[in-house]
């Protein structure tokens, strides 16, 4: 690919279309910046690629994705507790102290990977929350990539606000330092093929990166074909069609999953309200000796107990980055819907289920004779 073949790639149509997205969200971006590949963790990789080899930081727990892209280039990965608050981005204090114990081991830190609409754990990080997080950032020299797939599913949009980090330091001291990746297979008609977007900042260092990143690209063969550039970037427009069955899907799961946090904290375990995604998060630390006299003893064994009990639908904490011993995991709101597609639930959960999963729970974690 040529210097000219380079530009024309900056112009395709799905890059002049993500321009609108993001200018819709407060974030004023050329096409120049804007890259595409068949999925965000490529897009992650390619950045990773392009970064050195020093170390990864990532919230624990966290997508699935993110390590695996990060072990695949032999990359330091260390995690760092998320706040009480919410998921998807580290606690501002651990975070620095993180990244000082790091170097302090004689490891560089160069990039923190965070998502400010965690669908791991169904939480969106608050916006004074998620700036002290980049501060710290800014502070210590980290490349932040803000994962924003889940930004548009949440279930009550007028009263969960969700912020990009390129929104909030525009112009500031930290604005060459972020990328922001979006996955599009939550928001695309079926017809339309998976992708990933990425924009990078407009910079000096931002273009740098990018130019890096489209030579991986290059020479891992990808990117959307013209077919698939048109139909990305024609959903990228956000017709009304869309936006309205984003919003159903979106408002649908929220009620499913209300309905499962009530059953799960009803059974005396911890969970943050889910307010997007279609996931939520379960900490099952305070019956910990009730499980424990079934044999029950880590995220392993909760997971397998959990998945016999009702199907395919809990994942053990260790498999986000979380501490194994840990009793954690994120459960599906397909355990009441029957279904693991992200096709919004037909209708509210049934009442029987609702009734059998609570009873189910009760037992699990009641006291035994």
């Amino acid at each position: 690919m040529d210097g000219s073949e380079d530009h024309r790639q900056g112009r395709s149509a799905t890059a002049v279309a993500a321009c609108g997205y993001w200018h819709r969200r407060g974030i004023v971006t050329r096409p120049e910046q804007v890259l595409a590949a068949p999925s965000p963790a490529l897009l992650l990789f390619a950045v990773l690629a392009t970064t050195g080899c020093g170390a990864v930081l990532t919230p624990r727990p966290c997508e699935g994705w993110y390590a695996p892209q990060a072990e695949l280039l032999n990359r330091p990965l260390h995690t760092v507790p998320v706040p009480a608050e919410c998921g998807g981005v580290p606690d501002p204090v651990a975070l620095r102290e993180t990244v000082r114990r790091v170097r302090g081991d004689g490891h560089d830190p160069r990039v923190l990977v965070l998502s400010v609409a965690d669908d791991c754990t169904g939480t969106a990080a608050p916006p004074e929350l998620l700036h002290e997080v980049i501060e710290v950032a800014g502070d210590e020299r980290l490349l932040v990539v803000s994962d924003e797939t889940w930004r548009e599913t949440s279930h009550a949009p007028h009263s969960t606000v969700v912020v990009s980090p390129a929104e909030m330091i525009h112009g500031g001291r930290e604005s060459d330092a972020v990328v922001v990746l979006t996955g599009l297979g939550e928001t695309l008609p079926a017809r339309v093929p998976a992708a990933g977007v990425a924009r990078f900042p407009d910079s000096g260092r931002g273009r740098g990166l990018a130019e890096s990143v489209r030579q991986v690209l290059k020479v891992l063969r990808t990117g959307l074909s013209g077919p698939d550039d048109a139909a990305v970037a024609d959903a990228l427009t956000e017709p009304p069609a869309l936006r309205k069955r984003r919003a159903d899907t979106a408002r649908a799961y929220g009620a499913v999953l209300k309905d499962l946090h009530r059953v799960v904290t009803g059974a005396g375990v911890l969970c943050r309200p889910p307010r997007v995604g279609r996931h939520l998060y379960a900490d099952f630390e305070p019956v910990r000796a009730r499980l424990g006299a079934r044999g029950i003893g880590d995220s392993l064994g909760l997971e397998a107990e959990l998945v016999r009990m009702f199907g395919p639908y809990a994942c053990g904490g260790h498999r986000f980055g979380d501490d194994p011993k840990a009793l954690r995991v994120r459960l599906s709101g397909g355990l009441l819907t029957g279904s693991l597609t992200c096709a919004p639930p037909a209708s509210p959960a049934d009442s029987r289920v609702l009734e059998s999963v609570q009873s189910a729970l009760t037992e699990l974690t009641a006291l035994r004779g």
